[in-house]
């Protein structure tokens, strides 16, 4: 397998994960923006791998959905979904799984389409970029920005499609 391709969403916080879990998280997430916070690490462990179904966490499942749309779009290529937050595999997990896999061209694109937004403009940016230093043998490319012509192009299509079902 020569190519790739991971599909990143932003992720969710499933629905009965418990919201004391989550309070936490958020407090030393801010609090690590002033020092290290080593406890972080293993709780966003603990909320990324929370058992999920397409009850607890639709949007898990629909991101799922679409990336079973892309492989049929995409016949052949492996298709691999990443979240940004709240949700397993992360970004930096999928891409050492599609390295170890045999990849050496992997192509990255979001479910984000607008600019201003953190994880989309910086976050992945800065992820992919870590990932090309320790893996310089493989071709790793971000589709972002997306061009606005194309997403409007997109969405006019998708009105045009709900008008016609009235």
């Amino acid at each position: 397998m020569e190519s790739c391709v991971i599909l990143v969403g932003h992720g969710g916080i499933p629905s009965d994960c418990p919201p004391e879990l989550i309070s936490e998280f958020k407090k030393l997430e801010a609090a690590s923006k002033r020092r290290p916070q080593p406890a972080l690490a293993e709780l966003d462990r603990k909320i990324r791998r929370w058992p999920r179904s397409a009850a607890s966490d639709p949007y898990k499942k629909g991101l799922e959905s679409v990336a079973q749309a892309l492989r049929r779009a995409l016949p052949g290529r492996l298709v691999l979904e990443a979240y940004n937050e709240f949700c397993a595999p992360s970004l930096e997990e999928a891409l050492e799984d599609a390295a170890a896999r045999g990849a050496r061209q992997i192509t990255l694109i979001t479910t984000m389409y607008t600019r201003g937004g953190i994880h989309s403009e910086s976050e992945i940016p800065a992820i992919v970029a870590a990932f090309r230093r320790c893996h310089p043998d493989v071709d790793a490319r971000y589709c972002w920005p997306f061009d606005e012509d194309n997403i409007a192009a997109f969405l006019a299509q998708e009105i045009a499609r709900a008008e016609r079902r009235g």
